[in-house]
């Protein structure tokens, strides 16, 4: 479990072809302290380290990952947004986020305001669906406030330091995203949708 508060950024140092997948090495003084098998949110998916050696982790990335997110685009090179997983202890700054991408997106728009910027995404309509004005979304593993929804695409707008200090300043009209929905609207969402009795609803 995440929380959405990007802890840095990596670069990608290796991505090569192993068995049906990929392996992905990701450098970055964050996961010098890495053990084998721990959780890390990689650009919005949450990927186990399989091998770790100074301030370089390695992550296999399996067919499902590589059909449901855009990790299998990144070359050497790429940036990548990086978070360890949550402490129960910890404070929870952004919302719950699993790491589990639910679809990939695009940007469509850049609206630039002096150092602000109000992005624009593309969303398939059953993500699309799932995001409400001031509710959460991930971007890339970043935690964010859904400004605007509508049934194909959402904008969220982006402060100086999420620029800076997160891959989503690096983004290009049409540039792919991975995109997570907030862990409570699907829940409501599949109780809704399987009929489930609500307290005060008939």
């Amino acid at each position: 479990m995440f929380t959405g508060l990007v802890a840095g950024v990596g670069r990608v140092t290796d991505s090569r072809a192993e068995g049906p997948g990929r392996r992905l090495t990701i450098a970055s003084g964050l996961v010098a302290d890495a053990v084998l098998g721990e959780s890390i949110c990689v650009g919005g998916c949450c990927l186990s380290v399989v091998a770790h050696e100074g301030d370089q982790a390695a992550f296999q990335l399996g067919p499902e990952t590589l059909s449901r997110t855009t990790l299998g685009r990144l070359a050497p090179g790429s940036r990548v947004n990086l978070e360890r997983s949550l402490r129960l202890a910890d404070r929870l700054g952004g919302h719950l986020v699993t790491g589990h991408v639910d679809a990939t997106g695009r940007l469509l728009s850049r609206a630039v305001d002096g150092d602000w910027v109000t992005c624009r995404f593309a969303a398939p309509a059953a993500v699309a669906a799932q995001l409400a004005a001031k509710g959460s979304v991930a971007v890339d593993g970043v935690s964010l406030t859904v400004v605007e929804a509508a049934a194909d695409s959402f904008t969220v707008a982006l402060i100086p330091h999420t620029l800076a200090e997160t891959t989503l300043g690096d983004l290009a009209v049409g540039d792919p995203v991975n995109i997570e929905t907030d862990l409570i609207c699907k829940y409501v969402a599949r109780l809704l949708a399987a009929g489930v009795p609500v307290e005060g609803r008939p």
